[in-house]
């Protein structure tokens, strides 16, 4: 489960905290593993309402397939066998965050009536792309001072 803590610094002479105080705000557990499952689902929705013709016939299986690869592999990354293999169903799961951003736009310009609902779904693959970058990098960090352990 990732928490995300939000550090906000206030400016407002009416805030109990200031001046430029640091307040920590948290904001919401998040499982994983529920949103990116969430996600998916919510894709499968916005999918369903599209309408169907030559050009979203082509747009709509990309999208569902990389809505909902999305948390499947976000569940193979967590349960890899060694950091090295979690970067990569990691970086495998950001590919597909990507991919489904890609695909959201494709569909609002196809379907333009249901533009602002792509939106609000590319927002949140946004965000998982984000915090997936996040985990990646710092994953990454930890090999490298494997590495360095290893090789001392």
């Amino acid at each position: 489960m990732v928490i995300l803590t939000i550090h906000l610094i206030s400016n407002s002479p009416n805030s109990p905290n200031s001046p430029n105080k640091m307040q920590n705000i948290q904001i919401h557990k998040y499982d994983l593993e529920e949103r990116t499952a969430k996600f998916g689902e919510d894709i499968i929705d916005f999918a369903r309402k599209l309408p169907k013709n030559d050009i979203t016939q082509r747009i709509i299986p990309q999208l569902v397939g990389a809505g909902t690869a999305v948390g499947s592999n976000y569940c193979e990354a967590d349960c890899a066998e060694s950091n090295k293999d979690f970067i990569h169903k990691m970086a495998i799961a950001n590919k597909e965050t990507k991919e489904s951003k890609h695909f959201l736009r494709m569909s609002a310009k196809a379907s333009p009536e249901h533009a602002a609902e792509a939106r609000q779904l590319w927002k949140e693959a946004h965000e998982l792309n984000l915090i997936f970058t996040t985990i990646i990098k710092k994953a990454k960090i930890t090999e490298e001072k494997k590495q360095k352990i290893g090789n001392s």
